[in-house]
């Protein structure tokens, strides 16, 4: 008969002081990954949200307007909505959606689209600025280009209160060309460089 083999208490004791060593050494990263994964997703939304816009109004060759707005309940995007500078939700309607967001695309203002923070980047910090200005809204032409006042020509994105997450923008220009860039990118050849 063989003996049977297994592991002994040290093997089993000395296995999880390294499994514990590697966790320690991990989670940090994971808080930051996890961090930067919403300020991505943000950014990935807000750019989706800006583009579903200028589309529509390539489409429908009228005025459509992405509007960030802040909701009574971050998780639904209903009729409590007001325009906000600080919030990653928005509506892409055909007018201003104040008090309307939870209509559909057959009511005035005939919201298209809208996105609640709350779906994956509720903890994010937004400002959205023109000209250094706060601003809620950008409205784009039948051509795609941008024809409000004051539109949206920046927005950035961060996780407040945390030095190990990067700072993104979404960028509108005038022409109604919509990018995204990260502040953490020095090199100007690079793709994500934010310029100045």
């Amino acid at each position: 008969m063989k003996p049977q083999r297994g592991l002994t208490l040290i093997e089993l004791i000395v296995t999880m002081a390294v499994v514990a060593i590697v966790l320690f050494a991990v989670i940090p990263d994971i808080g930051a990954w996890t961090r930067n994964s919403q300020v991505r997703n943000a950014m990935d939304e807000i750019h989706a949200g800006l583009e579903k816009a200028r589309n529509e109004a390539v489409k429908r060759n009228h005025t459509v307007q992405f509007t960030l707005v802040s909701l009574a309940d971050p998780k639904n995007v209903d009729n409590s909505c007001a325009p906000s500078s600080s919030s990653a939700s928005w509506v892409v309607s055909l007018s201003d959606p104040t008090g309307a967001c939870g209509n559909d695309s057959t009511v005035a203002p005939f919201v298209f689209s809208s996105y609640a923070a709350a779906q994956g980047s509720s903890k994010v910090s937004i400002a959205a600025t023109s000209g250094g200005v706060a601003a809620t809204s950008v409205t784009f032409d039948g051509f795609g280009r941008v024809t409000s006042v004051q539109p949206i020509d920046d927005i950035k994105i961060t996780y407040p209160s945390s030095s190990d997450t990067r700072e993104l923008h979404v960028r509108v220009t005038s022409n109604g060309s919509i990018r995204t860039c990260d502040m953490g990118v020095s090199d100007s050849n690079d793709p994500r460089y934010c310029p100045p």
